[in-house]
C-alpha cells in the first residue's frame, strides 16, 4: 500500500498562497513561480482569488498551525514546512527533463534522501529524454492510426521503449528515431503467459517477467499470490482471481501468476 497519492498539479496562471519569511519561504516561492503559478502572500487574498494550494513556512509553530487550519477550512490543500502533521501534501524532489518530470517523495520522512535519489537518477536519465517525450507526443495521431487497438499500441511502445528497444529511454539518440520506428512497427502477439513465482519478493521477478506484468491487459492470479507482486502490474490492468488450471485465451495480453510451487 502507498501512503500518499502522487499527483501532478497544474498551477500555471493560478494563484498559490505562500506565507512566511526566510529561506524556506523563498524556496517555495521559487518553486511556485517555476511552475508558472502566481504567488499570493496574503492568505485572505488567496482565498478570495480562489487559490487551491497554500505553502506555509512560518517559523513559529502557533502561526503555522493557525494559518494551516484557516487555509484548510477555506478548502485549500496545505503544505507546512517541516511540520508533516499539518500537511495535506508534501513537495517531492524534482528531476526535470521537461516535459518529463520525475518526482521523488519520502512522505516527509527525509528530504535529504529524496535529494540523493534525484542526484543518482540525474546521472542515469539522459537530457534527451524530454525531446523523446515531445517526439512521441507529436506522433500520437500517427501512432493511433497505425495501432488503433489500445492494447497493441501499448505493447508496441513497451517493446520500443524498453531495454535494447529502438526507442530505449536511456539512449541519447532515441528521439531522432521515432518516425523511422513508427514507419516499420508491427503489432506484437498477444495471448496467455504464465509466471510461476519463486518467492513473495517482487525483486525476484526477472526483467522479462516485470516487463510482461507492466504490459499486461489482464492479470489472472491464483490464491496466495501476494499483493506486492500484483502491485507490479499496470494500475489499470484488469485483475481476475482464478483457480489452478488452464486459463482460456482472450483479447490482449493475459499474464497468469501461479503461486510459489510447494516443496516436498
Amino acid at each position: 500500500m502507498i501512503e500518499t497519492l502522487p499527483l501532478f498539479h497544474c498551477i500555471a496562471g493560478q494563484p498559490v498562497v505562500v506565507l512566511g519569511v526566510g529561506e524556506a519561504a523563498e524556496a517555495k516561492r521559487r518553486l511556485v513561480e517555476r511552475a508558472g503559478g502566481l504567488v499570493v502572500e496574503d492568505l485572505q487574498e488567496g482565498i478570495d482569488k480562489g487559490a487551491r494550494l497554500a505553502f506555509i513556512a512560518h517559523e513559529a509553530d502557533t502561526a503555522a498551525e493557525a494559518d494551516a487550519i484557516r487555509a484548510r477550512c477555506a478548502g485549500l490543500l496545505v503544505n507546512a514546512t517541516d511540520r508533516p502533521a499539518l500537511c495535506d501534501f508534501t513537495v517531492p524532489s524534482i528531476l526535470d527533463r521537461s516535459p518529463v518530470l520525475v518526482a521523488i517523495g519520502t512522505g516527509g520522512a527525509s528530504a535529504g534522501l529524496a535529494k540523493q535519489l534525484r542526484l543518482r537518477l540525474e546521472q542515469i536519465l539522459p537530457q534527451s529524454l524530454g525531446a523523446l517525450a515531445s517526439a512521441l507526443g507529436k506522433a500520437r495521431s500517427a501512432l493511433r492510426a497505425r495501432f488503433p487497438d489500445a492494447g497493441e499500441r501499448r505493447r508496441a511502445l513497451d517493446a520500443a521503449l524498453g531495454i535494447g528497444g529502438e526507442l530505449d529511454v536511456l539512449s541519447e539518440a532515441a528521439e531522432g528515431r521515432v518516425e523511422q520506428w513508427l514507419s516499420g512497427a508491427e503489432p506484437l502477439p498477444a495471448g496467455v503467459v504464465e509466471i510461476v513465482l519463486r518467492s513473495a519478493d517482487p525483486e525476484d521477478l526477472t526483467l522479462r517477467e516485470a516487463r510482461l506484468m507492466g504490459s499486461a491487459d489482464v492479470v489472472a492470479f491464483e490464491a496466495g499470490v501476494p499483493v506486492q507482486i500484483l502491485d507490479r502490474a499496470r494500475a489499470d490492468a484488469s485483475r481476475v482471481a482464478v483457480a489452478p488450471g488452464p486459463v482460456p485465451a482472450g483479447q490482449g495480453l493475459i499474464v497468469v501468476l501461479r503461486s510459489k510451487p510447494k516443496t516436498t
